[in-house]
C-alpha cells in the first residue's frame, strides 16, 4: 500500500518543518498522497467492514490541523494520519474500526475509545452481571496480538466491590483493543485484524 510509505515520508518531513508556511507549500503532496489514496481506502473497506459489523459503515479522515487554543503545543499540523470505519446508526454510540500511520507506527483498533454517560452506566452492569464473558473475548483477542491500554481508573467505581473479580474491566471508561502492522502494504493484515474482532463489536454494538 503506497499509502503507508508516502504517509510516513510526509509525516517526517512534516514533523521537521510544522508550519502553515511549508504545509501550504506542499499541500498538494498531501492532497495527492495522503488524503486521496486514505478517502480510497476507506471506501474500499466498507463493504467488508459492514459485513463484519453486521451493519453499514460511516467514515472519518481526521483533518490534519490541530486545535492550538488550550495547548501549550502551538504546532498546526498533527503527524499522523487517522481514519475510521463507524457503525452508522448503532444506537446511542458506534462502535468503530481505526487505522493510524504515524512516523512511528502503523496500527488498527477496534471498539469505543470513550462511553458517554449511559452507556457506561450500561457498561458497568454489564460487566458486573456478565464479567466473565466479556474477559474471555478480550483474552482471545489479547492471544492472537492485540493489545489494551491500562484502565482509565486507579479504583474500582462505586458501588461495586473493590475486590469485584472484574475490577479491571470496571475501572475502564471505554473499551479499544489495538494491534500493530508491519510492512508497506497492511491492508490484507487489516482486513484480517479486523475479521478478528468481530466479537467484541457485536457485543459493543447490543450494549449500546
Amino acid at each position: 500500500m503506497a499509502l503507508v510509505r508516502e504517509a510516513r515520508t510526509f509525516l517526517t518531513e512534516l514533523a521537521a518543518n510544522n508550519t502553515k508556511p511549508w504545509f501550504d507549500a506542499h499541500k498538494a503532496d498531501y492532497e495527492a498522497k495522503l488524503k486521496a489514496p486514505a478517502l480510497a481506502l476507506l471506501d474500499r473497506l466498507s463493504g467488508p467492514l459492514a459485513e463484519i459489523a453486521g451493519g453499514p459503515v460511516e467514515t472519518k479522515l481526521w483533518r490534519p490541523y490541530r486545535d492550538v487554543r488550550f495547548s501549550k503545543d502551538k504546532t498546526p499540523y498533527h503527524t499522523h494520519l487517522h481514519m475510521a470505519w463507524s457503525l452508522s446508526g448503532a444506537g446511542r454510540q458506534s462502535p468503530g474500526f481505526f487505522f493510524g500511520i504515524s512516523t512511528d507506527y502503523v496500527t488498527c483498533g477496534a471498539g469505543l475509545m470513550g462511553f458517554d454517560k449511559g452507556v457506561l452506566d450500561d457498561w458497568r452492569a454489564s460487566v458486573d452481571r456478565d464479567g466473565a464473558a466479556w474477559q474471555t473475548e478480550i483474552d482471545t483477542l489479547l492471544a492472537t496480538g492485540f493489545t489494551l491500554d491500562e484502565p482509565d481508573l486507579k479504583r474500582v467505581p462505586a458501588p461495586y466491590d473493590k475486590a469485584h473479580p472484574h475490577g479491571d474491566l470496571l475501572r475502564r471508561k471505554g473499551l479499544t483493543l489495538w494491534s500493530d502492522l508491519a510492512g508497506d502494504d497492511p491492508e490484507a493484515g487489516l482486513l484480517e485484524r479486523f475479521g478478528a474482532v468481530r466479537g467484541l463489536i457485536g457485543r459493543l454494538s447490543a450494549l449500546v
